[in-house]
């Protein structure tokens, strides 16, 4: 944890504006690097170490509560974190926080409006434990808001957040899920790159807002442009449950462990508008595609011919008609065996 020691420029504040102390929490990641940068750019400030003897703050910052990696390397739910954060808060008498949550919260169905706003009703996947922490953890902010009237509590909403090399271990999950279901439609996505979420923190913090505010670059990536962008993939028509347990198997095996759950946000639409947060002067700066393009590696079927993709696919379909031949074959014996033994 940091402590910044912000003073307003005398721009916008005029010269005789207090200066205001801002705590972050869960500052050894890429996300607060940024953030303190973009503190640098807006107002003079002092980095100092959080120590005993700091015993007042006004602004708390909660980057780490909504940091998968970080949660699961210390097995700690994102609730209970958030709640740490806020006993912080307590203590050192703050009266604003700014909590980085997720769009995960929002869930992702069929049904979901194409933007989803602030308004929307929170529908976290049952089984995805990561989201379902999140969304109590933003209960607990307003609770802690409502506590005290002079309170401002700002919740942002950030949809897939990603940069070259410092992308978390759940962003890139996601990514490697998108565009791997056979003859079926892709759902939209976005990319959000960090530094623009870094400047929607320190717009937050600067601007003392409070609220929910969903943060995504402008608009979002068609299901067939995210494909294209990653390369097409061979792609052979196979029934939905064998084309779950292949992307199953793809994932842990090529990708490391997937959350259970998460697979119903690379299936639907949770793409969302980012006009309330744009009001408040908030612009993104890197498009959908740029930050997808600079976060992720050109995968090796992009270095071959479209001739040579073309018998690889003529191949994979080939063998997959074979194993499904030869499956049929063996199943039948094995029930004929197994009639050929009732007795008589």
């Amino acid at each position: 944890m940091a402590v910044v020691d912000t003073a307003p420029s005398s721009e916008t504040s005029g010269d005789t504006a207090a200066a205001r102390s801002v705590a972050l929490v869960g500052a050894d990641g890429p996300l607060a690097r940024r953030v303190e940068e973009q503190l640098r750019t807006r107002t003079a400030f002092d980095v100092i170490e959080l120590a005993d003897d700091v015993s007042e703050v006004d602004v708390v910052v909660d980057l780490g509560s909504s940091d998968y990696d970080r949660r699961a390397e210390r097995r700690e739910s994102a609730t209970e974190s958030c709640s740490a954060t806020l006993d912080v808060a307590e203590r050192l008498g703050a009266d604003h926080v700014v909590f980085v949550s997720s769009a995960l919260v929002y869930g992702a169905s069929p049904n979901n409006p194409v933007p989803i706003t602030e308004e929307a009703v929170l529908r976290p996947d049952v089984e995805f434990v990561f989201a379902r922490q999140l969304a109590s953890a933003e209960e607990l902010v307003e609770q802690w808001r409502r506590a005290h009237r002079d309170r401002a509590t700002t919740v942002l909403r950030p949809v897939l957040a990603l940069a070259e090399g410092e992308s978390s271990r759940l962003a890139r999950a996601l990514v490697a899920g998108l565009g791997w279901r056979f003859a079926v439609a892709d759902p939209p996505a976005q990319f959000l790159h960090l530094d623009d979420l870094a400047a929607a923190v320190g717009v937050a913090i600067e601007q003392r807002l409070d609220g929910v505010y969903n943060v995504a670059p402008d608009g979002w990536v068609a299901g067939e442009r995210v494909r294209a962008l990653s390369g097409e993939r061979p792609r052979v028509p196979v029934p939905d449950r064998v084309r779950d347990v292949l992307g199953r198997l793809s994932w842990r095996f090529q990708r490391g462990p997937i959350p259970p759950g998460l697979a119903p946000y690379t299936q639907a639409s949770w793409v969302v508008a980012n006009g309330r947060l744009r009001t408040r002067g908030w612009r993104p700066t890197i498009t959908n595609e740029q930050t997808y393009v600079e976060a992720t590696e050109a995968p090796w079927w992009t270095m071959i011919t479209p001739k040579r993709r073309q018998e690889l696919t003529l191949g994979t379909a080939v063998i997959a008609a074979i194993a499904g031949v030869v499956g049929a074959v063996w199943l039948g014996r094995v029930i004929s065996r197994r009639r050929a033994r009732r007795p008589r």
